[in-house]
């Protein structure tokens, strides 16, 4: 077995974090990542992650992908870049762990649902989402509101897809969600420079998970075949022939995971040759440096991003806009745009915490709060409060 390597000097370091909010005993047991990972994973918000949906309604089966089994996918991926790179693993894992945690139910088609709810409030937006969860929502400690993670994996959680500003505090992309300006005036995340590291690794094994997993759910469920993905998409084509080519007569299922695997660990591959290159070409020396080098460092190589974009372009059109998950995702749509009105104008219709804290708020903020709720929906009690209310 091969051992750990020592920290790189552009991997974040547990020991010289730049701590909390509030302010903690050292564990003698755990570094500070470590103790993020573990409040993360035993929040409530990560719980619920078993019963909100990844692309597939869980009704439709039980052996389709969740929002948690997405996340523990990412985080396993995440790990697995960390390591190769000689990163901080435990940061890395407690980002990829905590990416999903603002997801609505039903998944893109209940945020776009929530999206259009909010577009009069401010909007929302899951990273957003995310950062109100772990700094606010989980109200589950004494002395304060939220998870007092390090500010590492909070920075990771809002930046792990890029700088949100520029130099001078422009949106770059994007305008950025009042929520994360608002917590960044008061604790500065660093809003216009990229993310650590290990946070970049979290964010690429995200693609790659997701990828991934819904191939092999595509496939499962029927939506495609092995021939019109391998028409898609010629790097698919390529792995077919080279499972065919070993296994001349394997049974339809077992081909899908030897194909599966063939993916996944070829993009994994691939991202530790083209990170290490680029690693060794900029030459950080220290986590600071690797922020401000003005380009991502965990990063695919040409041809791959070529095959992630095919392979994209397939399951957009094949998987995400399939008339069967499209019938699905309308009636979630439904369900949501009837829900957030009817909690607006009725505080009292949620449960009493969130309805105290609705009917004392008006305007904006009772918006933000009514968000809150339903954003924490799980799948299920989003259809059954549905058929509370509307009979549906």
């Amino acid at each position: 077995m091969a051992l750990r390597q020592p920290l790189a000097p552009y991997a974040c370091d547990a020991t010289a974090s730049r701590g909390r909010l509030f302010a903690v005993s050292p564990s003698p047991t755990r570094s500070a990542f470590q103790r993020d990972r573990d409040r993360i994973i035993h929040s409530t918000a990560f719980r619920r992650l078993a019963h909100k949906t990844q692309v597939f309604v869980p009704l439709d089966g039980d052996h389709f992908r969740t929002r948690l089994t997405h996340t523990i996918e990412v985080g396993q991926i995440a790990r697995a870049l960390a390591r190769a790179l000689r990163l901080d693993e435990d940061l890395a894992e407690a980002v990829a762990l905590a990416h999903d945690l603002g997801h609505t139910p039903f998944g893109h088609a209940g945020e776009e649902a929530l999206e259009s709810c909010m577009k009069a409030y401010g909007g929302f937006d899951h990273n957003a989402q995310a950062l109100r969860v772990v700094t606010l929502l989980e109200r589950r400690y004494a002395d304060y509101d939220g998870l007092d993670l390090t500010w590492e994996t909070l920075e990771g959680i809002v930046k792990h897809n890029g700088p949100l500003t520029d130099d001078n505090g422009a949106p770059r992309l994007r305008p950025v969600a009042r929520y994360i300006l608002d917590f960044d005036a008061a604790y500065p995340l660093g809003l216009s420079t990229f993310a650590s590291v290990e946070a970049q690794a979290a964010a690429l094994a995200d693609d790659i998970a997701y990828i991934g997993h819904d191939i092999d759910d595509g496939l499962r469920a029927g939506l495609f075949t092995l021939e019109a993905i391998a028409a898609g998409a010629p790097f698919i084509a390529s792995l077919l022939a080279e499972v065919a080519a070993k296994h001349p007569r394997l049974e339809r299922g077992r081909v899908i995971h030897e194909l599966v695997r063939r993916v996944i660990t070829r993009f994994v591959e691939d991202a530790i040759a083209t990170s290490a290159e680029r690693l060794a070409r900029l030459a950080p020396k220290s986590a600071d440096d690797a922020r401000g080098a003005g380009e991502t460092m965990v990063a695919l190589s040409g041809e791959m991003t070529a095959a992630e974009r095919d392979l994209k372009r397939f399951l957009f059109a094949n998987m995400y806009r399939h008339e069967r998950v499209m019938g699905v995702w309308a009636r979630a749509r439904d369900a949501i745009s009837r829900l957030f009105p009817a909690f607006l104008e009725t505080p009292e219709l949620m449960p009493p915490e969130w309805a105290t804290l609705a009917a004392a708020r008006d305007g904006t903020a009772r918006a933000v709060v009514v968000a809150d709720y339903i954003a924490g929906m799980t799948d299920r009690y989003a259809l059954n409060e549905a058929k509370r209310l509307f009979g549906a």
